[in-house]
């Protein structure tokens, strides 16, 4: 195997090849620069393909009196009042535009009667708000964005005889590190899957579009690419995460049968009518809506039902609670013995809908079951459970720009990597249209960032040897412990004592359990080669996925109290002092994570006017409740 390292020099390469990669890529190649797409598994596979249900955009076609306003409002109450703020009015003021703009690029959304682009129910949103594509949604964004790149290419041959002259797509590719001049990004070193070739990116600006972090759990709905690579390179070269201990457990994942335990049931079932219902028959949400969600849910049946053919009523059914709520509701009734057989709780939509709107609406998800389960949705209710989803924690950023912060110039972050937008809960339908606004900032943003250079920094030759050495260092050790092995006790960490209901103790005893993991992935080995070699992979991708559940744990210890995708058994409220802490994340010169906490953004007075008084009685101390009456 040859020990040269390819090289490519680009102004700015984009890791990651979901929605928010994608839409970066597009915005930094329109601003005339060379652009490189890294995606770790093939083109067209990125974990973009799971978000079914819809974007949410408040265009206001199906209801009009939605606007920016309500999805803001709305945004801060799902991520109970932690957001930055910033990024929230940002993405509810955007939305509507990059869906409209999606639609120039080609994308076929579902249509109302009168040819507007439909819009359906989510759990948290106030009105019919998610733009969508039956449940396929996902995979038209990542259809319609691969298209006009494609569209791009063909503008470049046309005029430079070459395709991939100003934009190329390297596929199958990981980037195991980030290369530095001083404080400034310089390049990304990595490797190609199949022949595990090095090759090293010389570039001044690196947009960070890699998702979540979901695999360091057993029971989780992301695919194999998500190990936390873009949390963990923004850590070594400087940069900050911000809470970390947010995690979100998706109320619907499959529980039957074991194979694929945890892959998502689209929230999109319970926005077409889907209830949930426990093994005594009782559709038991009803008894879990918190005092802060009274006004807006139903309590009964009969009101909850007839939401649905009257959206003005405002009287959502529960079902249709923010997910954090939802998912702990489900693992209380299957703590208290009221689960399916296969652990779980019923979702039924066959009740509501007829079999050929079920299969109209809910095409994948009576594909899924039907295939996976041998379960017909119009007719029988579905099974499922909690299951690790997304991180609402992420790369700390500068709210315009997805600039990182830290120590670390020419660093940006974008979609489930970067952290802030959603506080402690995203909702859904949220995911997607936050690709799409802050993918198109920060690749706009690293554009700009190159036009400001004077001089371009240039990675050190040591520094790019020992990127190599450690990728290596796998294949040549011997006697080291097998990497699955390391990473099912790794899942079995963070399953089991880092998971949907948290104690003191239990936290204590990951980190400590972490740690000393930590020593043990430091030895870890990989036989073979590096010719493809998924053994290997694992045991680089390992090292990210151990830092990352660190300050997952530390987080979690620290914060006391229970708020959104974390919950303390032993603090069970929400504090209004927690409110306003910001827990960040760094890491020393050896390694070691650090966390501090920082004061949460000020809200803007008009847009704290947006929301009453009483319901800020909720969320805000008796002195931030003085000021703002002041004001």
């Amino acid at each position: 195997m040859s020990s040269t390292i390819e090289r490519h020099l680009y102004d700015v390469v984009v890791i990651g090849a979901g929605g928010a990669g994608l839409r970066a890529a597009i915005e930094a190649r329109l601003a005339g620069k060379r652009t490189a797409i890294i995606s770790k598994s093939l083109f067209g596979k990125a974990h973009t393909v799971m978000a079914e249900g819809g974007a949410a955009a408040a265009m206001g076609n199906v209801n009009s009196n939605d606007n920016w306003m309500v999805h803001f409002r709305d945004t801060m109450r799902g991520g109970k009042f932690l957001n930055n703020f910033r990024m929230a009015e940002l993405h509810a003021k955007e939305a509507p535009e990059r869906i409209w703009e999606l639609e120039t690029y080609g994308a076929l959304f579902d249509r109302t009667k009168d040819g507007k682009i439909s819009q359906r129910n989510f759990g948290g949103h106030e009105y019919p708000r998610l733009a969508h594509v039956g449940d396929r949604t996902g995979l038209e964004l990542i259809r319609t964005l691969q298209q006009k790149i494609v569209s791009l290419q063909q503008e470049d041959f046309a005029e430079t005889g070459s395709y991939e002259s100003r934009i190329r797509v390297f596929q199958e590719t990981t980037i195991t590190e980030l290369m530095l001049d001083g404080d400034r990004v310089a390049g990304a070193f990595g490797y190609y899957r199949e022949s595990g070739e090095f090759l090293l990116f010389e570039t001044p600006a690196v947009v960070l579009a890699t998702g979540g972090v979901g695999r360091s759990y057993k029971v989780t709905s992301n695919s194999w690419e998500y190990t936390g690579d873009g949390h963990a390179l923004a850590l070594r070269s400087g940069a900050t995460l911000i809470n970390m201990e947010f995690l979100q457990f998706h109320p619907t994942g499959m529980v039957w049968p074991p194979s694929v335990k945890g892959i998502l049931v689209t929230e999109s079932v319970r926005g077409d009518g889907g209830v949930l219902r426990n093994s005594d028959g009782k559709r038991f949400m009803f008894d879990y809506v918190p005092d802060v969600f009274r006004k807006q849910y139903a309590e009964t049946e009969e009101e909850g039902d007839r939401w649905y053919d009257d959206p003005d009523n405002n009287r959502r059914p529960p079902e249709l609670l923010p997910r954090d709520e939802v998912a702990r509701a489900i693992n209380s009734e299957v703590k208290a013995g009221r689960g399916s057989p296969a652990g779980g709780v019923f979702l039924d939509v066959s009740t509501r809908l007829p079999a050929e709107q079920i299969i109209k609406r809910l095409p994948s998800m009576h594909h899924q079951f039907k295939e996976l389960a041998d379960v017909d949705i119009t007719k029988e209710p579905m099974e499922v459970g909690p299951t690790c989803h997304y991180v609402m924690g992420g790369v700390e950023v500068d709210p315009d720009t997805g600039a990182a912060f830290g120590t670390v110039q020419g660093l940006f972050a974008a979609g489930e990597v970067s952290g802030g937008m959603h506080g402690s809960n995203r909702l859904g339908g949220n995911s997607l249209s936050d690709l799409l606004v802050f993918g198109k900032r920060a690749g706009e943003h690293a554009a700009a960032y190159v036009d400001t250079l004077g001089v371009r920094p240039k990675p050190a030759k040591i520094d790019v040897a020992a990127a190599a050495e450690v990728a290596l260092a796998p294949l040549a050790r011997a006697g080291g412990e097998n990497p699955y092995t390391l990473q099912q006790d790794l899942q079995a960490v963070m399953g089991d004592l880092v998971g949907i209901i948290r104690r003191a103790g239990e936290l204590t005893d990951a980190i400590k359990r972490l740690q000393e993991l930590k020593a043990r992935v430091a030895n870890v080995s990989a036989d073979g080669g590096r010719l493809y070699n998924p053994g290997w992979h694992l045991a680089l991708d390992l090292r990210n996925m151990l830092v990352v559940s660190e300050c997952t744990a530390k987080a979690a210890l620290e914060r006391e109290e229970s708020r959104g995708g974390h919950t303390r058994e032993d603090f069970p409220k929400m504090s209004p002092e927690w409110r306003r802490v910001n827990l960040v994340c760094s890491l020393d010169e050896t390694g070691e994570v650090h966390l501090e906490r920082k004061p949460v953004p000020r809200m803007r007075a008009e847009l704290i006017d947006l929301f009453d008084r009483s319901e800020l009685a909720k969320y805000m101390t008796d002195e931030e409740l003085a000021e703002v009456e002041a004001e």
